[in-house]
């Protein structure tokens, strides 16, 4: 599930909205209102249930051959044993807005925000199997007991890497 050219995404489990204000979020880093889309590229990180915590790599150009080796995939989404049930229940819908009231935000650009209400471009899709979603894309999904030993690997590696809601994650070990 990704956006057409000209298309950002917003995705939701809920389906029934048909007019998105722009606000501040409760996890905010930006003072702004907004609302909130991706692009294609950026689209996988959203293929969860909302709360789940995620934490996610990739190879760059720019990394490492130890690195690539460690990480033995292009591409890595990882979650804990406690949110596969979830993962495989889930109902996420996708909504499309018109790319054009939106702007990049994010250095280097981690989503797009519209300032002033946008309404979707149709009815809410939904998005289906995340796992299977996952697969077709060639994205590694992993299991773990605990994101906390793989993520500060991944933050002190030469790979990309983006964490989503890591702190609904179980806590760290000692």
């Amino acid at each position: 599930m990704r956006p057409a050219q000209g298309e950002v995404l917003h995705f939701s489990e809920d389906p029934t909205i048909t007019r998105f204000e722009p606000h501040v979020a409760a996890t905010a880093r930006q003072p702004g209102a907004y609302v909130w889309a991706v692009d294609h590229g950026r689209s996988p990180d959203y293929w969860f249930p909302r709360q789940c915590p995620r934490a996610m790599t990739w190879v760059e150009p720019t990394t490492s051959a130890e690195d690539r080796a460690w990480l033995g995939a292009e591409r890595v989404h990882a979650i804990e044993f406690g949110w596969l049930r979830r993962m495989q229940t889930t109902r996420l819908y996708a909504y499309r807005f018109d790319a054009g009231a939106f702007r990049p935000i994010g250095d280097p650009p981690n989503a797009h925000v519209a300032t002033e209400p946008v309404e979707p471009l149709g009815e809410p899709e939904p998005v289906g199997d995340l796992l299977a979603l996952h697969e077709e894309a060639g994205i590694e999904v992993r299991l773990m007991t605990n994101l906390w030993p793989f993520w500060r690997r991944v933050v002190g590696s030469t790979l990309g890497f983006s964490g989503i809601r890591l702190r609904n994650a179980v806590p760290e070990p000692a």
